[in-house]
């Protein structure tokens, strides 16, 4: 995107400054005392509760416990990735657990019922998922419903309509081998180290061609130190990552070996990358944003305001289907709780405590992974200390007031400095 001063450099002919590292970084402080608080809060939070939980329980840096925190919290971090759309328009989807749920009973219905194979059963999975949010759309944008009470109705009517599809509630197994290999088994390490290889060569490979786009049409872009310490904190950090996951984590390797990083883990990596895509590089990205920042706005402009609120409950729906799979892949069964309990209010925590704002316009996917990062570590940390539900519960619920607050706060210090 070209700003305002690059335009009147272009006007002008002459050269737009380039700004080293050490104004990069006054730049950034700036930004944060304007409010622009972005991922921050999710990442330090990450780190504390991280130190925390390592000194009062040890085994919490295990290879082991390192690899549960990411089947652990797939799901749910799936589904936030789907809610990350909504919340950008400025809307809510209370029913995106459960319809995750009745998605994976679709899935359960026609493997385990009906005997379908396991391709038919995901893509009728899908399908399900993106048919709700077809519908959850059209009644909010066409019709008028404001989405909390259709998507609160829906809530309600998901519940009846799983107990319909798993016949009165019982447990309906998973055993197609590909379904509950997703959460169940691990990729070969040396496949693991190729894939690392590929997402960090990637990563380098559009930043680097980034920088040299900008600074071929002459447009304000970070210094090069900063675009390579963005490339090597993300190389550290997947090569640590993939490193313990391909630890021995068995109990007794003599029997059986349990190394290698979890199959679930690339798949949330191409979805995290291909929505962050989406989001940040396709003109239907941008049309999100505006309408978020202001309906009327993008209305005016020519955007099809309409047509953006139904897709982005297309897309949240669709992300619960694959959270409802990964969800059936995990326990190798799908019952009447799937999707329930907490998934949404997790899902949606997450969301949030990653960054997404809930006054719409603000957000990256990445704020999903992040904030399902928080969540996963304060349940599997209270889990490691034997806490109870209702700790567990209380602790969840005021770090997710806390990221609300900062949400709120930074909005209000970016309007009083005029950096909306």
């Amino acid at each position: 995107m070209i700003t305002q001063a690059e335009l009147a450099h272009v006007e002008t002919g002459t050269t737009v400054p380039r700004a080293g590292l050490g104004a990069h970084v006054r730049g950034y402080l700036a930004r944060l005392r304007g409010g622009e608080m972005g991922a921050l809060p999710a990442i330090l939070g990450l780190v504390v509760l991280c130190v925390f939980f390592s000194v009062l329980r040890p085994n919490f840096l295990t290879a082991g416990n390192f690899a549960n925190l990411f089947t652990q919290g797939a799901a749910v971090v799936l589904i936030a990735m789907g809610l990350v759309f909504v919340l950008l328009v400025g809307e809510i989807d209370l029913s995106a657990g459960f319809a995750s749920g009745v998605c994976a009973a679709v899935l359960a219905n026609l493997l385990t019922l009906q005997g379908y194979p396991w391709y038919v059963a995901t893509l009728a999975a899908l399908a399900t998922g993106a048919a709700i949010g077809l519908v959850l759309g059209f009644l909010v944008a066409k019709v008028g419903i404001p989405s909390f009470v259709v998507t609160l109705a829906a809530f309600l009517a998901f519940q009846g309509i799983m107990l319909m599809l798993i016949k009165g509630g019982t447990n309906v197994s998973v055993q197609a081998a590909p379904i509950v290999a997703i959460e169940n088994r691990n990729l070969p390490p040396l496949v693991g180290w190729l894939l690392a290889a590929a997402a960090v060569g990637g990563y380098a490979a559009t930043q680097l061609l980034r920088y040299r786009n900008r600074r071929a049409r002459d447009l304000t872009t970070d210094p090069m130190s900063m675009v390579l310490i963005r490339i090597g904190s993300l190389a550290v950090v997947v090569g640590v990552g993939v490193y313990v996951l391909n630890m021995e984590r068995s109990l007794n390797s003599l029997i059986s070996s349990n190394r290698g990083m979890p199959i679930v883990v690339p798949l949330v990596g191409v979805l995290l990358v291909a929505l962050s895509f989406v989001l940040s590089r396709t003109a239907y990205g941008r049309h999100i944003y505006a309408v978020g920042g202001n309906r009327e706005a993008a209305h005016r402009a020519g955007i099809s305001v309409d047509r953006i609120r139904i897709s982005v409950f297309v897309v949240c729906s669709s992300m619960a289907a694959v959270g409802g799979i990964v969800a059936a892949s995990r326990f190798s069964s799908v019952d009447a709780r799937t999707g329930g309990s907490d998934v949404l209010l997790y899902a949606v925590g997450a969301a949030v405590i990653g960054g997404t704002s809930l006054f719409g316009g603000k957000g990256r996917v990445v704020d999903a992974v992040l904030g399902g990062a928080v969540v996963a570590v304060i349940d599997n940390g209270m889990g490691l200390m034997d806490a109870s539900s209702g700790v567990k519960y209380l602790f969840t619920g005021l770090v997710l007031l806390l990221a609300a607050g900062v949400d709120a706060l930074s909005r209000r210090r970016a309007l009083a400095t005029g950096n909306r």
